[in-house]
C-alpha cells in the first residue's frame, strides 16, 4: 500500500534535523518549471500565485532567481511545515515509524512531482493547481500527464488517498485496470447532514499517517481501524472511499 499526502504552502530549511538519502526522482522536470518561472515577469509570476500579497510574492520571486535544486536541502518529509504535517508530527517518529514511511509514503508536489520522504528539496511557491503552461502545457496536471501514477503504481497496486482534490487529481485520472485508488474522507454531522471541513481534514489526515505508521499498515483492514477523533462508518463508505465521521 502506498500513502499519498499534499504538501504545504509553509515549509522551512533544516538541514541537521535528518539526512537526505537522494534527489527528487523528476528532478529534470522541475529544471524545466524552474527554467519557465524564471522567464516570468514579476507581474505574471504574481498571478501565477494568486496575486497574493507582495510581502510574501517579492522575496519568492527573487528566491526562483536564487535557489540551487541540489544545495542546502530538507528531507521533503520535514521540509512542509502546515498542519498536515504538524499533526503527522514526523520529527517524533521511531526509527521503525521512519522505516514504514520511507517506503510507504509519497508526497505529491507541483514543482517536484512525487516525492520520497527523504528526497532532499529547496523550499519554493507552486500549486499543483497554479496556472504554470510550462513547455507549451495548459497546466501542471498536463504537463506531469501520467507519469506519476505510473511511479506510483510501479511501486504497488493500491493507494491510499489523504492528498486533497488539487493533487489526487493529479493521480485519479490513471486510474484503471489493476490499479486500486482509495481515499479517506474525514466529516463532522452538520445539521443532518456529513460535510468535511477542510483545517479539520488536514489535521486528521496528519494523524492518520502517524497512526499507520505506528501500526506499519499494509491493508485497508487496518486502515478502518483509525480511532484517533474519528472512526469509520462503513454504511457511509464504498470501495473506493472510506468514510470516518468525527466523534462527538
Amino acid at each position: 500500500m502506498q500513502i499519498i499526502i499534499s504538501p504545504a504552502r509553509r515549509m522551512q530549511t533544516d538541514t541537521d534535523s535528518f539526512p537526505t538519502t537522494q534527489l527528487p526522482q523528476f528532478l529534470d522536470q522541475t529544471r524545466q518549471i524552474l527554467q519557465y518561472l524564471r522567464g516570468l515577469t514579476y507581474p505574471e509570476i504574481h498571478q501565477l500565485w494568486w496575486n497574493c500579497s507582495d510581502k510574501i510574492a517579492r522575496p519568492n520571486y527573487a528566491w526562483v532567481h536564487q535557489m540551487d535544486l541540489q544545495r542546502d536541502l530538507t528531507p521533503a518529509l520535514i521540509a512542509f511545515t502546515g498542519l498536515q504535517y504538524q499533526y503527522m508530527a514526523p520529527d517524533v517518529f521511531s526509527d521503525q515509524e521512519l522505516v514504514y514511511v520511507k517506503e510507504h509514503l509519497r508526497i505529491l508536489s507541483g514543482f517536484y512531482g512525487l516525492l520520497r520522504p527523504f528526497d532532499g528539496i529547496v523550499q519554493y511557491r507552486l500549486g499543483m493547481g497554479d496556472r504554470a503552461r510550462v513547455a507549451g502545457t495548459k497546466n501542471l496536471y498536463q504537463f506531469w500527464g501520467q507519469r506519476l501514477a505510473d511511479q506510483l503504481y510501479q511501486e504497488n497496486d493500491l493507494v491510499l488517498n489523504l492528498a486533497s482534490q488539487e493533487y489526487s487529481k493529479a493521480i485519479q485520472p490513471y486510474v484503471a485496470d489493476e490499479r486500486r485508488f482509495v481515499t479517506c474522507r474525514f466529516v463532522e454531522a452538520v445539521a443532518g447532514k456529513y460535510k468535511q471541513k477542510a483545517t479539520l481534514a488536514k489535521m486528521a489526515r496528519g494523524n492518520m499517517v502517524r497512526y499507520l505508521a505506528s501500526r506499519e499498515a499494509t491493508t485497508l483492514a487496518t486502515v478502518q481501524e483509525f480511532n484517533i477523533g474519528y472512526h469509520f462508518v462503513a454504511e457511509l463508505s464504498t470501495p473506493t472511499e472510506l468514510t470516518f465521521v468525527r466523534d462527538k
